[in-house]
């Protein structure tokens, strides 16, 4: 358990973490909806949004690690406090942006930094520190939740923003909203603690052994296929689905459905991952993945296979993260949890980079996204593969006491 002040109560912890999930996954994933208007207004193809998106999720993941590291060793509040300043800041910079430059700064460097400091990883890691094994699995699930909300939340009020007063103007909104991150972040300040009855371990000794693990190499793999997916889809589907002739209503509303089943998904995933094993569910998810996606480029394309698509992959969208967070932190205990997966998230985003890169760039070259769409298929299979031979077990130093 983390050291605190008598107000930092569990509770309160998950309510603000859960709040600043909110805000910074939920605005990521509204970013689907401005790639048209901006991609018209700074007169560019897709392929540089989706550039701009792809450095940041490749910074998001590269800075993760750090930012975990510090996290493990100063307390997280400070940490997401900074990542929520930087989040504001390039929001603002891409709400002025008249050329790709200026976008990629903003959307690409500053909010990738941003992202590092104030999302999943470092939040989640406050979080399950306050929270028992049995109880651990449980509060992941309602703080990835909260972040799946966000999708509908957020996406939503860009949607009425951007149609109401322009691409430019609903950026600066969400830069405002997102600086409410600074005294959320408050309440998960405090230096963490391991508390008693746990041998301590450096953090030399914690890289050390999760390497030497091949269940954390098969898990951080794994991750990677989330990344692609679920970016890929989040940055191109509303741009697919225009090519399809639905409306850029039908997008917003698809995006919104793929939000609130994730709500629900999330939430489920926690609940599971409580009772049964976590490794198991993660390869089922991953499979499910894959043929929701096949089903949906095979079959006619029609109103209800957009809004069908939109609840099943909902449903699997960020179910990974409470399930892949609490093998870590089942596994390797939640002491360096924010560095550990950090290091998994890494590898989520280099394929976030690779799916918002390659949507654009393979669209642009071939004015079709098919390529795409197969190799989201097999990677699915792939990741569920990998998943099934994973040691969850708990390391045999976990339950070693401390010496007095």
């Amino acid at each position: 358990m983390a050291e605190q002040s008598t107000w930092r109560t569990p509770t309160l912890i998950l309510i603000c973490g859960s709040m600043i999930v909110l805000l910074t996954l939920g605005t990521r994933n509204s970013f689907g909806l401005f790639l048209e208007p901006i991609s018209h207004a700074l007169g560019t193809g897709r392929g540089m949004f989706g550039l701009g998106l792809a450095l940041q999720n490749l910074i998001w993941g590269a800075a993760q690690p750090f930012a975990g590291a510090i996290a493990d060793r100063y307390g997280s509040g400070r940490v997401i406090a900074a990542g929520g300043v930087l989040y504001a800041l390039g929001l603002l910079l891409m709400s002025q942006a008249t050329d790709p430059i200026t976008l990629n700064i903003g959307a690409g460097v500053l909010i990738g930094f941003g992202l590092g400091g104030a999302s999943l990883s470092v939040v989640l890691a406050a979080v399950a520190k306050q929270f028992p094994e049995e109880r651990r699995s449980w509060a992941l699930g309602v703080g990835t939740a909260m972040g799946s909300l966000g999708n509908v939340v957020m996406v939503a009020a860009s949607d009425y923003l951007i149609g109401g007063f322009g691409w430019s103007f609903a950026l600066l909104v969400m830069a405002v909203l997102t600086l409410t991150i600074v005294p959320l972040s408050a309440a998960l300040a405090g230096k963490p603690d391991l508390g008693p009855g746990v041998r301590e371990q450096t953090f030399g000794e914690a890289l050390a052994e999760a390497r030497a693990h091949s269940g954390y190499r098969y898990l951080t793999v794994g991750f990677f296929v989330c990344g692609f997916h679920v970016v890929f889809i989040g940055t191109h589907f509303p741009a697919y689905l225009t090519d399809l002739e639905f409306s850029r209503e039908v997008g917003a509303q698809a995006l919104i459905l793929i939000g609130v089943f994730n709500v629900i998904g999330s939430y489920l995933a926690g609940v599971v991952g409580a009772r049964y094993s976590k490794k198991y569910a993660l390869t089922w998810i991953y499979l499910a993945r894959s043929v929701a996606i096949l089903l949906f480029i095979t079959l006619p394309p029609s109103i209800y296979t957009v809004y069908g698509f939109s609840a099943a992959i909902g449903l699997l969208w960020l179910s990974t993260v409470p399930l892949t967070s609490g093998i870590v932190a089942q596994v390797f205990g939640p002491r360096y949890m924010a560095t550990l997966f950090g290091i998994v998230f890494f590898s989520h985003q280099v394929g976030s980079f690779l799916g918002a890169w390659l949507g654009g760039v393979l669209y642009d070259s071939t004015g079709s996204y098919d390529v795409v769409w197969w190799a989201s298929v097999a990677l699915g299979l792939i990741a569920a593969l990998l998943h099934w031979p994973i040691d969850e077990r708990p390391m045999a130093r976990d339950a070693v006491p401390q010496e007095t």
